[in-house]
């Protein structure tokens, strides 16, 4: 398999879906219960606070200016997790070629995480997440012809062996690689290795995931379905 890859050139954003509050608490609402009162600090903490830094390389400089790029980047890299292309020894961060590839790929892990405590599935539940345009300047290993001849790259649940495709990649320094997505065929993957490769986050779009019985309802807008996950059709459903 490996003989026959060939080299992607990447320089584009890819995008990167990750879990976060649409709403966050307000730091000021410990002072005063009046939102009015809540504005005005914000707007005097604006004008007396400096601006924000902005570094070129933020994990040597000053990485608790810049937490999107923690966020969006680094995180994987300082937390390592088994997934499809990593035993758990080494981190590898997973993005898209699309917002819909994201949630895809996402929301089919958000629900079976939700498997694992009874009742969750029965439930209606809501999950927040946030999306991340990340550029990706890299030679990523293309496997987008090798699923056909491999398929246990893109097995729905063993990943032994992507996991020992991954192992080898990350022991021989390749930045990463480029595969078709195994949760929504019509889009990619992009797995790195190396964070050198990835910079310049900037957020893309926020989303909810509410999961009402056999669907998870997708919307950008609060109230607004935008996207309809029928858990059946996927093949999601225990």
């Amino acid at each position: 398999m490996f003989s026959r890859l060939t080299l992607a050139d990447v320089h584009r954003d890819v995008l990167r879906n990750i879990v976060s509050l649409r709403a966050s608490q307000d730091l000021f609402d410990d002072l005063t219960d009046d939102p009015a009162e809540w504005l005005l600090a914000q707007q005097v903490e604006d004008v007396v606070k400096p601006p924000p830094y902005r570094s070129h390389t933020p994990i040597i400089d000053r990485p608790f200016e810049d937490a999107a790029w923690f966020n969006a980047i680094r995180w994987p890299f300082a937390n390592w997790r088994v997934s499809r292309f990593s035993d758990g020894s080494f981190g590898a961060w997973y993005g898209c070629d699309s917002v819909e590839a994201t949630v895809y790929e996402t929301a089919y892990h958000w629900y079976h995480g939700l498997l694992t405590d009874a009742g969750f599935e029965t439930e209606p539940v809501v999950g927040e997440r946030k999306v991340y345009l990340v550029a990706c300047n890299a030679a990523l290993l293309d496997f987008r012809q090798s699923v056909g001849d491999f398929p246990a790259l893109a097995h729905q649940t063993d990943y032994a062996y992507a996991q020992s495709v991954g192992a080898r990649i990350h022991r021989e320094g390749h930045p990463g690689l480029l595969i078709p997505s195994v949760r929504y065929p019509a889009g990619e993957n992009y797995v790195v290795f190396n964070p050198a490769v990835l910079s310049d986050p900037r957020m893309s779009c926020q989303l909810s995931y509410r999961l009402v019985g056999e669907r998870i309802i997708v919307e950008k807008r609060p109230g607004v379905t935008w996207l309809d996950i029928e858990l059946s059709l996927m093949g999601w459903s225990r």
